[in-house]
């Protein structure tokens, strides 16, 4: 299989461990070549003697001789006394470090120096403990942290995806992919356009052509939404497939399923099929740059359109038939008319009440009966008396 390299690592967070004597360790996720992933505890002063010592092997590219010439990251030496605070405002350079020294050229990246450092000792899988001591406390780096380079709190955790077949390029923004290529993931765009990294390569890839290590199927992906989005048609497309959809521009219609290939399940009335997502805008938001830019581009090949595609999974992906998805929006288009009908039904009944109501002849009031000639000259006035009389 070959030499053993390390693919990526990220700085999962530390610990405050208490034995020998108080002292904080990294710990970090180390993923290899083969696949495989290991967690490994470092000591800061561990990672500052392998920092040197990197240095001293590669004098040129750590800029001892031309500072021009520095590609080796730079790493503060640690402080007299190391406390939490420090420990923990630390994780951002580290996190920088560890990208840049795993994306360095091959003679120094793949170096025993880095690979040995970074592989699993035996205190790593049982670190020695004392069990009338207060046990390690964990610190880990939150989910959200920001990915700024200038005020980065936590690593830029990056997926692997593995090319199934050959894609050549078309423009200057992508990026040439061979059969069996590990990538990571940068970005990933709704228009199933993402950008990815392949060592000292970065480009836009059909997401088409890239699938996930751990299985066929993609866990992010949205279930079917059989009510439907309301989207508009940003830019006219002409179906190739018989499973796609041609739609012009300003149609509008109801997006029912978000795949991240960008090839998006819509509705036109009860017709439903495939089409680009990177030409769709959600009603009522204004173009975004992003999108505006990446509709200039073609829409991502599709899965089915690959030839020669090889997966190393033994089962493949399910997909849901364009039958199902239109059985189902015809069960749920069937069912919002019948619960229309039926409100309205309610409404036509209540208005029918209420003009029977209106059309009932409606009871005049009695006419008081006349006063008596005695009760006038009891209770009125002098001025109606007189009338009287």
């Amino acid at each position: 299989m070959g030499d053993a390299f390390i693919r990526h690592i990220e700085l999962l967070g530390y610990e405050k461990r208490f034995f020998p004597s108080q002292h904080y360790v990294y710990m970090f996720l180390v993923k290899w070549n083969d696949l495989s992933e290991k967690l490994v505890y470092r000591r800061f002063t561990e990672i500052y003697e392998f920092h040197k010592g990197l240095k001293e092997m590669f004098p040129i590219e750590s800029g001892d001789i031309n500072t021009e010439s520095r590609i080796i990251p730079h790493l503060p030496a640690p402080k007299w006394f190391d406390g939490q605070r420090s420990t923990q405002s630390r994780q951002g350079t580290l996190s920088e470090y560890c990208y840049t020294l795993v994306n360095l050229p091959h003679k120094i990246s793949r170096c025993l120096h880095v690979v040995n450092f970074f592989k699993v000792r035996p205190d790593d899988t049982n670190p020695i403990t004392d069990s009338q001591i207060r046990k390690p406390e964990v610190f880990l780096l939150p989910k959200d942290a920001k990915k700024n380079a200038a005020d980065i709190t936590g690593p830029i955790v990056l997926q692997t995806y593995r090319a199934i077949a050959n894609y050549e390029k078309s423009s200057r923004s992508e990026m040439a992919l061979q059969a069996g290529d590990m990538v990571d993931v940068v970005e990933k765009s709704e228009s199933g356009w993402w950008f990815c990294q392949l060592k000292d390569k970065r480009g836009w890839v059909p997401a088409a052509y890239l699938e996930p290590m751990d299985g066929p199927d993609e866990s992010e992906e949205q279930e079917p939404n059989y009510a439907g989005e309301q989207y508009l048609v940003q830019k006219s497309y002409t179906a190739v497939e018989e499973d796609e959809l041609t739609l012009k521009e300003g149609d509008t219609i109801e997006v029912i399923h978000k795949l991240l290939d960008g090839w998006w399940v819509v509705r036109k009335d009860e017709t439903t099929g495939y089409f680009p997502s990177m030409y769709l805008q959600k009603a009522g938001e204004v173009n975004a740059s992003m999108k505006s830019e990446l509709r200039n581009r073609s829409a991502p090949p599709r899965r089915s359109t690959i030839r020669n595609a090889k997966s190393i999974h033994k089962q493949g992906r399910k997909q849901i038939s364009q039958e199902t998805y239109r059985r189902n929006s015809k069960k749920y288009l069937q069912s919002r008319r019948n619960m229309r009908e039926k409100f309205q039904n309610k409404a036509n009944v209540i208005i029918e009440k209420n003009e029977q109501e209106d059309n009932k002849p409606k009871a005049q009031p009695a006419v008081p009966p006349r006063p008596s000639k005695d009760l006038i000259l009891n209770r009125c006035t002098e001025s109606t008396r007189r009338k009287l009389l």
